[in-house]
């Protein structure tokens, strides 16, 4: 049976393995996608699958910030802390913190269907997919926010990646000490999650319960 763009297409949807892959699985199976499933399984390749039920309720926020200008958050989730905490798993969400610094994505979707900075034959997903195979739970690009500033944005992380956040200030000199006052900003927000910047923004019934 000849192979189309479409069965392609649709074997990667129900495994989550790369294009290539199972491109190759249907043509060594003739076709047949229940063995071209199969032929994935034993391959590794969709091992995504096998673990698509589980929770992924850990995981670590990653911040890095290019010229004073540009800055970019995720957060990655893993089943436990152990995997949080194991340098491959954080060399791999320090990837896609470089990913989304470089992003034009403005949703999850689109994101995870770009191409892999780091192998461009790849999709954000794919590269998802085989890192889930290598350390074998299931991991989770939950959420990445981008901010591109005429200003200075500083990043903090607090607790060894358990909260995230991202300062933006309008300013027309940037200097040590306005980094220095952004991140005692970013850590004040850390720690009391505020819902308002300025008292301006307080909806009036708010203020009537105070």
């Amino acid at each position: 049976m000849a192979v189309t763009a479409k069965m392609v297409k649709e074997l990667r949807e129900m495994t989550g393995a790369g294009m290539m892959d199972c491109k190759k699985a249907l043509n060594e199976t003739n076709g047949d996608m229940d063995a071209a499933i199969e032929f994935l399984r034993k391959n590794g390749e969709a091992k995504a699958v096998k673990k698509a039920g589980r929770i992924a309720a850990e995981g670590i926020v990653m911040a890095d910030v290019k010229d004073d200008k540009t800055a970019a958050i995720v957060e990655v989730n893993s089943e436990t802390d152990f995997v949080a905490k194991n340098a491959e798993f954080q060399g791999f969400v320090k990837a896609v913190v470089n990913q989304a610094i470089a992003s034009d994505s403005a949703d999850m979707d689109g994101f995870m269907a770009e191409a892999w900075n780091e192998d461009a034959s790849k999709t954000v997903q794919d590269a998802l997919n085989e890192k889930i195979s290598v350390i074998g739970e299931k991991l989770s690009i939950r959420r990445f926010e981008k901010v591109v500033t005429d200003g200075c944005v500083v990043s903090y992380i607090h607790g060894g990646g358990r909260i995230g956040v991202l300062v933006e200030a309008e300013t027309d000199v940037v200097n040590d000490e306005i980094r220095s006052c952004l991140k005692n900003v970013a850590m004040q927000v850390a720690a009391m999650s505020p819902k308002y910047t300025s008292r301006d923004e307080v909806d009036a019934s708010f203020l009537e319960h105070e």
